[in-house]
C-alpha cells in the first residue's frame, strides 16, 4: 500500500483492477484516464465536470468516468470528500460486458448514479480486489454482477471526429514524446490553426497541448509500472524534467510517480 496527500494506493488482486482510496479536499484538474473509473463517494461531496455537463455527487453516490472522458473535481467546502475508486483496463471490462450483453458497445452514460444495490455490488469487488488470497472465481463474479447493473449498451456510431483531427490525434495517442506544432497539425488537417484548435478542443474535450500532456502522463505512468527509473521515464515521455511530470501525475492522479512505483 502507497500513502501520500491522503490518497492510498491499494495492493489489487485482480490483474487489470487498480485499487485508490482517498480522504482528501484536492480540487484535481481537467484530466483523463485510459481505464473506466467506477468509485463510490464515502464522506462529504463534489462537483466535477464530466462528458455529461456537470455534475455533483455526494455521500452515497456512484461516480463513473469512460476511458479518455474528460473530467475534473473538487469538493464543496475544506473538508474535502472520501471516496474510493476502481480503475479497470478496458481489456478486462469490455470482454466482461460482452458476456453481459454480446454485441453490443458499452459506455458510462451517467456520471453519478445513487443506487444501493450497485454501491453493495461495488463494495462487494473492491473487497475482492484488496483481499489477501481472495480467489479468481469471487473476482469474476464480482466483476460481472456490477457490470451487469451498471453499464448499459449503447448504439455503435461512427467517430465523430472530423478525418484531420482524428488523425492528428491519432499520431499524438501514438507518440506523446514528440512536440507537434498548431500550425503543422493544421496544415495537415487542410485547416487554419485557430479552425484546427476549435474542433481539435470541441470534439476531444481538451485543447491540442493539454491533450498532449494527458497522453504523455498516461505514457508516463505505464513506464512507471513497468520499473523505469522515474528520471528515465520522464526523457521518455516527452517531459521536460523529472519535476515538471510529478507536477501533472499529481494534477491528475493525487499521487506523485515515486508513489505508483511503490505501490
Amino acid at each position: 500500500m502507497t500513502a501520500a496527500r491522503g490518497f492510498q494506493l491499494l495492493r489489487s488482486g485482480i490483474p487489470g483492477v487498480e485499487v485508490v482510496a482517498a480522504d482528501s479536499a484536492l480540487a484535481f484538474g481537467r484530466h483523463t484516464h485510459d481505464d473506466f473509473g467506477i468509485g463510490l463517494i464515502e464522506r462529504g461531496a463534489q462537483k466535477s465536470a464530466s462528458g455529461r455537463g456537470m455534475v455533483e455527487a455526494g455521500a452515497g453516490d456512484m461516480i463513473t468516468v469512460n476511458p479518455g472522458e474528460v473530467h475534473d473535481g473538487k469538493p464543496f467546502d475544506a473538508t474535502g470528500r472520501r471516496w474510493r475508486m476502481l480503475y479497470v483496463d478496458p481489456a478486462l471490462l469490455l470482454p466482461a460486458a460482452a458476456d453481459v450483453s454480446p454485441g453490443a458497445a458499452f459506455e458510462f452514460t451517467a456520471p453519478v448514479i445513487r443506487d444501493a444495490v450497485l454501491a453493495a455490488r461495488f463494495h462487494a469487488l473492491f473487497e475482492a480486489a484488496t483481499a489477501p488470497g481472495e480467489s479468481g472465481l469471487a473476482s469474476e463474479v464480482a466483476l460481472l454482477s456490477l457490470i451487469a447493473r451498471l453499464l448499459r449498451p449503447v448504439p455503435r456510431r461512427r467517430s465523430a471526429l472530423v478525418a484531420g483531427v482524428a488523425t492528428a490525434r491519432e499520431r499524438i495517442d501514438d507518440d506523446p514524446q514528440a512536440s507537434p506544432s498548431l500550425a503543422a497539425m493544421a496544415s495537415d488537417a487542410g485547416l487554419s490553426r485557430y479552425q484546427f484548435l476549435r474542433a481539435f478542443t470541441r470534439l476531444t474535450g481538451l485543447p491540442p497541448h493539454a491533450y498532449l500532456l494527458q497522453r504523455r502522463v498516461q505514457h508516463a505512468r505505464r513506464l512507471v509500472r513497468g520499473g523505469l527509473p522515474l528520471a528515465e521515464t520522464a526523457a521518455a515521455s516527452g517531459f521536460s524534467d523529472q519535476s515538471h511530470m510529478t507536477r501533472c501525475f499529481v494534477r491528475s492522479f493525487g499521487l506523485t510517480p515515486g508513489a505508483f512505483a511503490l505501490g
